[in-house]
C-alpha cells in the first residue's frame, strides 16, 4: 500500500481566502487518500507561513522524516512552493529518494514527461503571482511614504514603541537617544559614544553591546526628528521627533566633516622645496 505524506499550509494572507484554511485542505486530502487506497503516514501542517520560503516547521519535519511515506500529497502546488528554484530542488531531491509527487488540484503525474513539462509551467507561474504580489506591497509602501500615511511595517525603532499604530517615544530608550547626539556634537568619536553605553550597561536594541555601526544609524536617521524615508522619499511624519531638525542637520555636517577628514589622515605632504625644483 502506497504511504503517503500530506502536506497542507496557510499564509497570514490565505487565512481570509475561502478554501485556503488547513481544516478545508486537510479534509480534501484525506478523502483523496481514501479513494485512492493510501495510508496516511503523516500529516504536515505549516500556519502562516510563507511558500518563498523552506524554513517551515512542518515542511522540515516532513523532510526529515522521508523514509516513511511514498508520494508526497499536496491540494495544490502553490501550498508546497511558491519559489520555482525550490520546487526545482525539491523534486530533484524526491527523484533521488524514490519518491513520488502529487497535486490533487492539479492530477499531476511527475512519472510522466509532459506531467514534468506541465508541473514546472505551473509553479513558475505561481512564483510570478507570488512577485507580483511583492511588487504591489512595495508600490504601495512607496505611495505611503509619499502622501505620509502609515509607518510602512517597520519593525519598532529604537526608542520608539508602537502604540495603536503610532510611534511613542519609549522615555528609557529616547533619552539614550538624544544623549548620543549630545555626546557627538560635543566631540565624541562613534566608538567612545558606543564604550560609554556599554560600560553603563545600556543594553542596544537587540539587548546585546553597542557598536559604533549602531550608534552611526541612530545618527544618520531623520526618523528622530520627526522625518521619515521610503525609496527615496524624505516626508514630514505623524511621530514625535526626539531631537530638533537643527541638531541633526548639525550632526550630519559634522559628521561629513569627519569622514572627509579621516580620508586625509594618510596623505604624504609632498615638501615645497620638491615641488618647485
Amino acid at each position: 500500500m502506497m504511504k503517503a505524506a500530506i502536506y497542507s499550509r496557510v499564509s497570514t494572507e490565505d487565512q481570509a481566502k475561502e478554501g485556503f484554511s488547513l481544516e478545508a485542505q486537510l479534509k480534501r486530502l484525506r478523502a483523496y487518500c481514501r479513494a485512492r487506497g493510501w495510508e496516511i503516514a503523516g500529516e504536515f501542517v505549516d500556519d502562516g507561513h510563507s511558500g518563498r520560503s523552506v524554513k517551515r516547521p512542518a515542511y522540515q519535519e516532513m523532510m526529515s522524516r522521508k523514509d516513511g511515506w511514498d508520494v508526497l500529497l499536496v491540494l495544490k502546488m502553490d501550498r508546497i512552493h511558491r519559489n520555482s528554484m525550490n520546487f526545482t530542488l525539491m523534486m530533484n531531491d524526491l527523484g533521488e529518494w524514490g519518491k513520488e509527487f502529487n497535486s490533487m488540484q492539479e492530477s499531476f503525474d511527475t512519472t510522466t514527461a509532459i506531467g514534468r513539462f506541465v508541473m514546472d509551467v505551473i509553479q513558475r507561474i505561481a512564483q510570478l503571482e507570488s512577485e507580483q504580489i511583492g511588487e504591489r506591497v512595495k508600490v504601495g509602501m512607496s505611495q505611503k511614504a509619499r502622501t505620509g500615511q502609515g509607518y510602512l511595517g517597520f519593525p519598532e525603532p529604537y526608542g520608539y514603541r508602537y502604540d495603536d499604530g503610532d510611534l511613542k517615544p519609549y522615555q528609557g530608550e529616547a533619552d539614550v537617544v538624544r544623549r548620543m547626539y549630545d555626546m557627538y556634537m560635543e566631540g565624541e568619536s562613534l566608538q567612545s559614544i558606543a564604550d560609554s553605553l556599554d560600560q553603563e550597561g545600556i543594553p542596544s536594541k537587540r539587548g546585546g553591546s553597542w557598536s559604533k555601526q549602531a550608534v552611526s544609524k541612530i545618527l544618520k536617521n531623520p526618523l528622530f526628528c520627526g522625518y521619515k524615508c521610503w525609496d527615496g522619499t524624505l516626508r514630514l511624519a505623524e511621530h514625535e521627533g526626539l531631537v530638533s531638525v537643527s541638531q541633526f542637520n548639525r550632526i550630519q555636517g559634522m559628521m561629513g566633516e569627519r569622514a572627509r577628514s579621516r580620508r586625509c589622515e594618510n596623505v604624504t605632504l609632498v615638501s615645497q622645496e620638491r615641488a618647485d625644483a
